[in-house]
C-alpha cells in the first residue's frame, strides 16, 4: 500500500496493469469450482503504456504445490485489452491459479522490421537489435529450463540421494561444466531446442553476406513463431496473486437424478376403500433400482424417510385432517420412533437401508438423501429441545408458513436460539448417513437458514471427507442462490422448470454457462413432487421429451421424479402447479411392468438421452455451451463441444421444436468459430435419436413434428 489523499490507500499497481480476474469469487476469498478434466476459462484484462507489445498467461498449481507450464492467453476480442485461456485440472484437490503479463520486445521488433527492413529503413540498426534481443531469448529460455528441470521431483530426489550419500558438493567448488550438464538432466528438451533455435536466428541476422531479407525471414520462420509462442521473451513480468480453485469429484457436476418415494414402491392401496393402505419398504423399494439403473440414472434421490409425525398431519391433497391411513407428508420429520438418525418403522430398519443402499452400489448408483432441518410437533427435538424453536406470544411453538401457504404440520428451527447446539446435531445426524453409505444431501430449503451455518458445515464435512457433496433446493432469488453456491453448496436448483421460450432459455442459460459458473452448478430438474409445471399439462408425451431433451442436454446434471416417465401431467386444479392426488400426501403406487407391457410412457426415450449423454463427454460440460441462429421462434439450436476428449474432439448440435403440439420449420444459421469447424465447406451429421445422417452447412433446414421427433441431437463426423 501507498499513501493516497487524505482518507485513501493507494494499492500500487502492477509494472503492466493486470486488472479483473476471472473467475475470482468475493475477491479470492472463496475458491471459483471444477471437477477433473473440466476446462476452466480464465481470464483478465491486460495492457500496458504506449505501443508497446505484451504477452499473457495463466499458470496452474496443483494441490501438491507444484505449478504446471504457462499456458499462454490470447486476447478474446481485437481491441478490447482482455485475454483469455483455458486451463484443465486433472484431479480433486485445492487447486490455485495466477495471471502472469511481461512485455514482449521481439513481437514489437518484429513488428517494426516487418515494416521497415523491406522499404530499406534503418535495416543495420534493426538486425542488429533483433540479433541482441534473441541471444537474450535464448539465454533467458535455456536458465528457465534448467532451474525447472532442478525442482522437478525428480531432481529433487537426486539431490536428496547424493546428500545422503556424500557425494553433494559445495557451491565454490562445483564444477561449472559439470554443474551445467547436471542441469540439463531433465531440462525441457523443446526449450532447449528453442533456445538453440533463437542462437541460430540470431547468428542469421548477423551474416552480412546474406541480403537484408533474407536475414529478416529467418526471424518469421514458422518452427521460430512457434518457439515464440510457447517461449516468448519477457521483460517486466508482473504476477497476480495466486487465486483459490477447487476441485470436486466429477459427480458434483455431472449425473442424472431420479426421485421417488420408498414408501410407495411395494404399496398395497385398496381402490374401493374398505381397507386401509399398506406401505412399501426400503426392501420392496430396492426392486425398482433395476429399472432406474436400466434408463441410465446415476444418482437415486429419495426424500425423507424418517418418522412421520401424526399431530396436525395433512391429509391427501395437503387437506388439513388426515383420514385413516394417510401417511402424512415425509418432510414432518419426527414421532415417538424418532427423528432424522431414525428410518419410519414402516419402511424398515437401518439394515434395511444399508442393504438398499448395497444394492444400489451393485447396480452403480449413488444414494442421495433429503437433509430437511425442521421437525414435526411429534420429534424428539420438541421436547428435549423447545428452545430451538420459536415461541409466540401465546406461547405456542410457530409453525412454518409463506403465506398464505401454512404447515402445520411442521415446526422450523430458530438458528439464533443455541445455534451451537444445533450446529452440533446437525453435523451429528450428517456424519450418521454418511456412516451408513450416504455420499449426497440433497438440502430441503437452504434459502431459509442462516448462510453462516451452511459455510461452517459444508467446511467441517469436506475438510474429512472432500466426497461428500450437498445440493441446494432453493427456489429464491438470485442473491441467495448464488450466495448458497459461493459457501459451499456443490450443486443448486434452478428457475429452469419455469423458462420455456427460445429467448428465455438463451438468456438464463447463458449466464449458467457463463459468469455463474465459477460458483453454481445447475442441476435441470423437469418436475419434483411440487412442481407439475404449465408446459406439461396439455401436451402430453411430445411436451415430456422436449423437458427431457433440454434438460438433459443443456445441463451436465439433469433430474426427474416419478411417474414423469408415464407422462402424468393432471394438475389440482386449472392453473396449479401442484400434482393431484400428490404423492407427498399419500402412496402411489404404479404398475411398472403393465406400462412396460403396453408401451406406455417414455422411459424408453429417457434412457436414450441418458446414453448420449455417456457416450458424449461434450455434454458432460456446462462451460462449453454455445448457441446458433434459428429463424423461428419455436425453435432453439446449440452445441457442445470439446477438442481433447478421452477419444479426440468430440462435438454435439441439438436441434429442439419448442412447441410440442405441431410440426415447425425453420432454417437454423450455424456458428463455425463456436463449432471449430469450416461450415461452409460442409460436414456430415448423424442424429442419436434416429441414426439418420445429413450433410450440413452454415445454414440448414430443419422440419420437426414432435409427433415423431421433437429433437434432433446431431454428432458431428470425424469428432467421435
Amino acid at each position: 500500500m501507498a499513501a493516497g489523499p487524505a482518507g485513501y490507500l493507494s494499492v500500487v499497481i502492477g509494472r503492466i496493469p493486470i486488472l479483473d480476474i476471472q473467475p475470482v469469487l468475493d475477491c479470492g476469498r472463496r475458491p471459483a469450482k471444477a471437477v477433473p478434466g473440466e476446462a476452466v476459462q480464465v481470464t483478465a484484462t491486460v495492457f500496458r503504456e504506449g505501443h508497446e507489445m505484451l504477452g499473457a498467461g495463466v499458470l496452474l498449481r496443483a494441490p501438491s504445490g507444484l505449478a504446471g507450464p504457462l499456458t499462454p492467453m490470447r486476447e478474446l476480442a481485437p481491441g478490447t485489452d482482455r485475454y483469455g485461456a483455458d486451463v484443465t485440472p486433472d484431479s480433486q484437490g485445492r487447486w490455485q491459479f495466477r495471471v502472469l503479463a511481461w512485455g514482449d520486445p521481439i513481437a514489437h521488433w518484429r513488428h517494426d522490421a516487418a515494416i521497415k527492413v523491406p522499404i530499406g529503413q534503418d535495416v543495420d540498426l534493426m538486425l542488429a537489435e533483433g540479433a541482441l534481443l534473441f541471444d537474450r531469448a535464448a539465454r533467458q529460455v535455456t536458465r528457465a529450463a534448467q532451474a525447472a528441470a532442478r525442482t522437478t521431483p525428480a531432481a529433487q530426489a537426486r539431490t536428496r540421494a547424493g546428500a545422503r550419500t556424500g557425494k553433494d558438493r559445495s557451491p565454490g567448488r562445483a564444477r561449472p561444466a559439470r554443474a551445467a550438464a547436471q542441469a540439463r538432466v531433465g531440462a525441457d528438451p523443446a526449450a532447449l531446442r528453442a533456445a538453440a533455435g533463437y542462437r541460430q536466428v540470431a547468428s542469421t541476422l548477423r551474416d552480412a553476406s546474406l541480403p537484408p531479407v533474407d536475414r529478416l525471414a529467418a526471424a518469421f520462420a514458422p518452427e521460430v513463431t512457434a518457439a515464440l509462442a510457447d517461449f516468448p521473451l519477457r521483460d517486466l513480468t508482473t504476477r497476480s496473486a495466486w487465486f483459490p480453485l477447487i476441485v470436486h469429484r466429477q459427480r458434483a457436476l455431472f449425473g442424472s437424478w431420479y426421485e421417488f418415494f420408498p414408501r410407495s414402491e411395494g404399496a398395497r392401496v385398496d381402490p374401493s376403500g374398505r381397507e386401509l393402505p399398506v406401505s412399501g419398504t426400503l426392501r420392496t423399494a430396492a426392486r425398482r433400482l433395476d429399472d432406474v439403473a436400466a434408463m441410465g440414472f446415476d444418482v437415486v434421490y429419495l426424500p425423507p424417510i424418517h418418522p412421520i409425525g401424526s399431530t396436525a398431519r395433512k391429509g391427501r391433497n395437503n387437506a388439513l385432517a388426515a383420514g385413516p391411513g394417510d401417511p402424512g407428508s415425509p418432510w414432518a420429520i419426527g414421532s415417538p420412533a424418532g427423528g432424522h438418525d431414525a428410518i419410519h418403522p414402516d419402511l424398515g430398519t437401518i439394515g434395511d437401508f444399508d442393504a438398499f443402499v448395497a444394492r444400489a452400489g451393485e447396480l452403480g448408483l449413488e444414494i442421495a438423501l433429503d437433509l430437511a432441518l425442521q421437525a414435526s410437533p411429534d420429534h424428539p427435538w420438541v421436547t428435549s429441545h423447545p428452545e430451538w424453536f420459536t415461541t409466540r406470544a401465546d406461547g405456542t411453538i410457530a409453525y412454518a408458513e409463506n403465506p398464505p401457504k401454512k404447515y402445520q404440520d411442521i415446526y422450523p428451527l430458530n438458528f439464533d436460539n443455541d445455534p451451537a447446539g444445533i450446529y452440533a446435531e446437525v453435523l451429528r445426524v450428517v456424519r450418521h448417513w454418511m456412516s451408513h453409505g450416504v455420499r449426497i444431501f440433497r438440502v430441503d430449503n437452504p434459502h431459509t437458514k442462516p448462510l453462516p451455518f451452511w459455510e461452517r458445515l459444508l467446511a467441517e464435512v469436506a475438510a474429512t471427507d472432500p466426497d461428500v457433496l450437498f445440493l441446494a433446493e432453493a427456489f429464491t432469488r438470485p442473491a441467495m442462490m448464488h450466495a448458497l453456491a459461493k459457501v459451499g453448496f456443490h450443486q443448486s436448483y434452478t428457475y429452469f422448470t419455469w423458462r420455456n421460450s427460445a429467448a428465455e432459455l438463451t438468456e438464463y442459460l447463458t449466464e449458467l454457462s457463463g459468469p455463474a459458473s465459477a460458483s453454481m452448478r445447475p442441476n435441470f430438474f423437469v418436475n419434483t413432487p411440487d412442481i407439475l409445471s404449465g408446459y406439461l399439462q396439455h401436451a402430453g408425451p411430445p411436451a415430456f421429451k422436449v423437458r427431457a431433451t433440454l434438460a438433459a442436454m443443456l445441463a451436465p446434471t439433469w433430474g426427474v421424479y416419478s411417474g414423469y416417465e408415464l407422462c402424468e401431467n393432471t394438475p389440482l386444479r386449472p392453473g396449479s402447479e401442484e400434482y393431484l392426488n400428490s404423492e407427498k400426501y399419500e402412496y402411489r403406487p404404479r404398475d411398472w411392468a403393465l406400462a412396460a407391457r403396453v408401451g406406455l410412457g417414455i422411459a424408453p426415450y429417457i434412457s436414450r438421452l441418458n446414453e448420449i449423454r455417456r457416450a458424449h463427454p461434450a455434454l458432460q460440460q456446462l462451460r462449453n455451451l454455445r448457441f446458433h441462429y434459428p429463424d423461428q421462434d419455436d425453435f432453439l439450436c446449440f452445441s457442445k463441444r470439446i477438442a481433447d476428449g478421452p477419444d479426440g474432439p468430440d462435438t454435439v448440435i441439438v436441434v429442439v421444436n419448442l412447441n410440442p403440439s405441431q410440426a415447425r420449420e425453420t432454417t437454423v444459421w450455424l456458428d463455425g468459430d463456436a463449432l471449430g469447424i469450416d461450415v461452409d465447406a460442409g460436414f456430415t451429421v448423424t442424429d442419436e435419436l434416429t441414426g439418420e445422417s445429413y450433410q450440413w452447412g452454415k445454414a440448414n433446414y430443419v422440419r420437426l413434428d414432435p409427433s415423431r421427433a421433437a429433437a434432433h441431437i446431431f454428432r458431428v463426423a470425424g469428432t467421435r
